[in-house]
């Protein structure tokens, strides 16, 4: 066999194993090729029902406003809630809120001295944001301070308080109300006269400013100040503390 021919028979078995080769490596790659096309296909359709599916939670916001002396203010610190949801959020001091719910919500708006107000979000919204301006009205007037008196007027007043008949127990009773030790004791006794508003507010208030003073820590006790034992041996050498003799 000469050199010639030699050459073609290992040339037709080349092509015949290439030929071979890419028959069986067609069969894998058509495969694989079917499932990359159905993995876009569903993920197209998956892009496509996002796309058109509606978005269910809303940012809604908007301002709060109410009529006074003929013009619209804000109402500042108004509480908005979703009572199905039990939460909520509060306005600013212009009126501002903003607050996530969802379609077909009962939003609910609250300020002392307005009218409460519950609305419900729109189940159409093809948006995710919402914005309104909402009113309230006024639900509670505060009447000037109404003073009765029993008579109709000072010289009413006058007339009644020179005719009126002073018995000797009314002056006894005035006198021992007047005596400097029934007041000085009624100062120290809050039983005798009670305190008034202003003096019940001031006291409260220097209670908290005492506690706050040393809140975070524990407030020192008497017992171990020497000032307050020096306070005690003095009231004791000068007999506060012996029983007087009635």
């Amino acid at each position: 066999m000469n050199a010639s021919v030699k050459n073609r028979l290992s040339c037709t078995l080349h092509i015949g194993r290439n030929e071979r080769y890419k028959r069986f490596a067609a069969v894998p790659l058509a495969h694989d090729m079917k499932k990359l096309r159905a993995l876009l296909f569903f993920c197209s359709l998956y892009v496509y029902a996002n796309a058109q599916t509606e978005p269910t939670l809303i940012q809604f916001s908007g301002l709060i406003m109410t009529e006074a002396d003929g013009r619209l203010v804000p109402v500042p610190y108004a509480t908005i809630s979703v009572p199905q949801k039990r939460r909520g959020t509060y306005a600013d001091y212009r009126g501002f809120f903003t607050i996530v719910v969802e379609k077909g919500e009962k939003v609910r708006f609250n300020c002392i001295g307005l009218e409460p107000v519950t609305i419900t979000i729109p189940d159409t919204l093809t948006q995710d944001r919402y914005a309104i301006v909402q009113l309230m009205s006024q639900d509670t007037i505060l009447l000037p301070e109404a003073v009765i008196f029993p008579w109709p007027s000072k010289e009413h007043f006058k007339i009644e308080f020179l005719k009126m008949d002073v018995t000797p127990e009314l002056q006894r009773r005035a006198t021992e109300n007047l005596a400097n030790e029934y007041m000085a004791e009624a100062r120290k006794n809050p039983d005798i006269v009670p305190y008034g508003g202003r003096e019940s507010a001031n006291f409260y208030l220097r209670k908290q400013a005492r506690e706050y003073y040393y809140i975070g820590q524990t407030p020192p006790m008497n017992i171990f100040s020497p000032l307050a034992w020096g306070q005690f041996f003095k009231a004791w050498k000068n007999g506060d503390f012996k029983k007087k003799k009635g």
